[in-house]
């Protein structure tokens, strides 16, 4: 009985959270575009620079793992970064066939600046809602880092 109800509880969700989660996103990205004076990054190029500012030195098999994507793909990615000289490759000094690969301070910069920007442009936004809306807005946040984390959970479970 607690299940069926936990069901129903979660109904009205079925896809309209997840469609407005990935329209907010959609519509940041698009605005965000428009400011930019160098052609936008791919999403991807954007997952792999974050992952390696965040874990500096990371491999290419463990980026991959930690993305979700296929080796090769990451390897690619991070062909391509480097080329446009946002990722540096050091060879690994316990095992010279491995790579660490690291964000280069033009590619930190570079996120660093459409961090800011995307902080600016949300805040802008919530300002503009009523005070109601913008209390309900930070009264999900914790919810929605519940339900991230448990979609990462999840994802790592399997």
């Amino acid at each position: 009985m607690a299940a069926s109800a936990a069901v129903e509880d979660a109904e009205p969700f079925d896809d309209s959270l997840a469609d407005v989660l990935a329209g907010v996103q959609r519509l940041i990205r698009r605005r965000l575009r428009a400011g930019l004076d160098v052609p936008p990054l791919r999403g991807a190029h954007s997952d792999v620079l974050r992952l390696l500012i965040d874990r500096p030195g990371i491999g290419v098999s463990a980026a991959a793992k930690e993305l979700y994507l296929a080796g090769n793909s990451v390897s690619t990615l991070v062909n391509e970064l480097v080329r446009d000289g946002y990722v540096r490759r050091e060879t690994d000094p316990g095992d010279r066939r491995s790579a660490r690969l690291y964000a280069t301070p033009a590619a930190a910069g570079r996120l660093g600046d459409w961090r800011e920007r995307r902080a600016a442009l949300v805040r802008d936004q919530v300002t503009r809602l009523d005070p109601a809306d913008r209390a309900a807005l930070d009264a999900a946040l914790p919810a929605l880092r519940r339900l991230a984390r448990n979609l990462h959970e999840e994802v790592e479970g399997s």
